[in-house]
């Protein structure tokens, strides 16, 4: 529903300098639309570009009443709390939106649309989208997306709220520009505000999980030369359920790791370690394959988040990964996803080729 026409202002209350604000970073360094505006209550006037990083200049007010003066005309909101509710401090700033005639782009669990006095305060063509919804006529997975010709690629990670989604949007970019015809299925609240086609994954019921990807997936697979299918969660993470479904839905050609620079255990976990990356390609390469009743499926490239490191150090974290892995390795948002995206077109012509021999 978010269109390049539309000006967007960008609610991430404590989430520029915090670590919950990851899509309206998303939105920042990848949507489409004009950033009129971006809301934080913690550092109004200050640099957004010096802040993030991202070549995206913006004013930073510390209100939606602020943010009217620069004419937005939607709002979208761009942090995720713990358990993905509407904090009750921030209803007051919604109504103040809606009333100001500004729609709502919402990717919190908590429907605004059921929200009887926030939908009185619409007016004719204003509107909520409240994207965490399960889609109508879901079915169960069936593996079917395995007979489709296009690359499937997904992206895998070490842990949760690690970067699998922009490393998804940076190879949805260069493969475009590699001259592919790309598709980013997205699978997530920022995801689909940028690409505006997927399902939110977490607000479906887990026995239709895989079916709701497997529908996304053979809804365009016939249309483009590669699928960008955006990952979720971890096999490493004990609170993470949807890993498994986007694999088996999707059935996908190509994975890419995405893991953080450093990182040894779960970030909120501290108990649980991340193997050696050689045993997590291994695991998710046996997963995928499922002791041979699906096609062998191949990570082919390590994506490194090394946000927290300075130029120098980024490299050596890269050169060393790819040394202990064997595989190509780069922070794709970083210094860009060509490397990435080269090694999805290397391996690619051999994994659909062997498909088809097994299917």
């Amino acid at each position: 529903m978010l269109k390049p026409h539309h000006r967007l202002a960008i609610l991430l209350h404590e989430g520029i300098k915090g670590n919950k604000g990851k899509t309206g970073l998303s939105l920042l360094r990848f949507s489409e639309t004009t950033i009129a505006v971006v809301i934080d209550r913690d550092c109004p006037g200050e640099d957004l570009v010096a802040l993030t990083g991202i070549q995206r200049p913006a004013p930073i007010v510390g209100s939606v009443r602020e943010a009217l003066a620069y004419q937005p005309d939607v709002l979208a909101i761009g942090i995720a709390p713990t358990g993905g509710a509407l904090p009750a401090a921030w209803r007051q700033e919604l109504q103040q939106a809606i009333a100001a005639g500004l729609s709502v782009a919402n990717g919190l669990h908590t429907p605004l649309m059921a929200d009887p006095e926030l939908t009185a305060l619409l007016q004719p063509g204003q509107w909520l989208w409240d994207m965490r919804q399960e889609p109508a006529g879901l079915e169960v997975g069936t593996g079917k997306a395995k007979t489709l010709p296009c690359r499937r690629v997904l992206t895998v990670g070490t842990d949760m709220a690690i970067g699998k989604m922009s490393t998804s949007l940076a190879l949805h970019a260069a493969s475009q520009q590699w001259g592919w015809r790309s598709k980013l299925i997205a699978s997530g609240q920022a995801g689909l505000m940028i690409a505006g086609d997927g399902v939110a994954l977490d607000a479906v019921r887990v026995d239709f999980a895989s079916g709701a990807i497997e529908q996304q997936v053979m809804k365009f697979g016939q249309d483009y030369d590669i699928l960008h299918i955006e990952g979720q969660g971890s096999l490493l993470n004990p609170s993470s359920t949807a890993t498994l479904p986007l694999i088996r839905g999707s059935q996908p050609t190509h994975l890419i790791l995405v893991h953080r620079a450093g990182q040894t255990h779960l970030s909120r976990l501290p108990d649980v370690p991340i193997p050696p990356l050689r045993e997590v390609v291994a695991l998710y390469e046996a997963v995928a394959h499922g002791a041979g009743a699906f096609a062998p499926v191949p990570v082919v490239a390590i994506a490194l988040n090394t946000h927290h490191l300075d130029a120098a150090s980024a490299q050596q974290s890269i050169a060393q990964v790819s040394q202990d892995t064997g595989l190509p390795c780069t922070d794709p948002i970083r210094f860009g996803a060509e490397s990435l995206v080269a090694a999805i077109a290397t391996a690619g012509s051999g994994a659909i080729e062997e498909m088809g021999d097994i299917y």
